[in-house]
């Protein structure tokens, strides 16, 4: 999006037929900065290219109209969301007179030909914008702006990209630094002690966490299921270990890799192998041979698990069964 004098700030919302999660973050509006004041109009790009949807702005509203007139689209408040790339504006305009933030609505329903909404949507946001009195010229005004700002004919400070305020003074970060972060420079935030990323989200831990756990302030750890200590350093099944690559998910529970089963994961459920031939069972009482079971002396079977002497058992006492019959 960019005012009429060109103040960028891209912000993705809708990619691959959904709200960006970010966009639905509870804390989303927080983030945001105020929008200065010179920047009076949002330009929007949209396309849908492979499927239909049909959109409705139902909410455009100024929750300060002594402060900023309700948004104004640029196109209708209802239609379809169109094939190829096309641009619309939305303009903010301040009443004049009065300085503040303004709050601002701006709300919007996106739907398919069933009428199933787009996931994420209907989304409102609540925005704020900066509304400042005009005053006479500033003849300090070429000394004020900084940052490679630059005074217009009006007297006012033009900003680069990455820029705002009256004199150009603050940098814009976006989202804003977290944790207590300073924005130092465009997109670049000073951490305080203990934090860390590009936006100060991480924590610091000076001796690192381990067994895949994560850092979430300073010198602390989130750990994976399995694991507690201020490093994640002990397993909660200590006293009975995961075998065969297993990984700890609770008190004494491992999680088995596929082929094992059993409390430590000790029992191997794959087929044997053997001379790299594969059986499709376990041979009980023999080995895996030209992908048949080759079955120990006294054992026959499919899987070598019937013995020869039950069968010899049966024989000699099948004529007795017989005779009482």
């Amino acid at each position: 999006m960019a005012d009429e004098k060109g103040f960028p700030m891209d912000i993705f919302v809708i990619t691959d037929a959904a709200v960006l999660p970010y966009i639905l973050d509870p804390n989303f509006e927080k983030y945001l900065p105020v929008i200065p004041s010179e920047v009076n109009e949002f330009k929007f790009t949209w396309r849908s290219p492979d499927h239909e949807y049909h959109y409705e702005f139902f909410k455009l509203k100024s929750l300060h109209p002594e402060l900023m007139r309700d948004p104004v689209l640029s196109i209708e408040p209802r239609g379809r969301v169109p094939r190829r790339n096309r641009s619309f504006s939305v303009t903010l305009r301040c009443v004049g007179g009065s300085s503040g933030t303004a709050s601002f609505e701006i709300g919007i329903k996106i739907e398919n030909q069933r009428g199933l909404y787009l996931p994420g949507t209907p989304l409102s946001l609540h925005l704020r914008k900066q509304c400042a009195t005009q005053t006479g010229p500033d003849p300090l005004c070429d000394k004020r702006c900084a940052n490679g700002g630059r005074c217009n004919a009006e007297k006012i400070c033009e900003c680069p990209k990455g820029y705002m305020g009256k004199f150009c003074e603050s940098a814009l970060c976006y989202p804003n630094c977290m944790n207590g972060g300073t924005c130092v420079s465009p997109g670049i935030c000073a951490c305080p002690d203990g934090y860390q990323g590009p936006h100060c989200e991480g924590g610091l831990c000076l001796n690192p966490c381990l067994n895949k756990g994560k850092c979430i302030r300073k010198d602390r750890c989130k750990c994976t299921n399995g694991y507690y200590g201020e490093r994640c350093e002990y397993s909660k099944c200590k006293s009975v270990p995961c075998l065969n690559g297993g990984r700890c998910i609770g008190i004494n529970k491992c999680r088995c890799k596929e082929g094992y089963s059993g409390n430590q994961c000790e029992v191997s459920e794959s087929p044997q192998l053997i001379q790299g031939e594969f059986c499709k069972k376990k041979c009980v009482h023999g080995t895996c041979l030209n992908q048949r079971c080759s079955c120990e002396k006294g054992w026959f079977g499919s899987r070598c698990k019937r013995s020869k002497c039950q069968n010899n058992r049966l024989i000699r006492f099948l004529p007795l069964i017989l005779a009482r019959n």
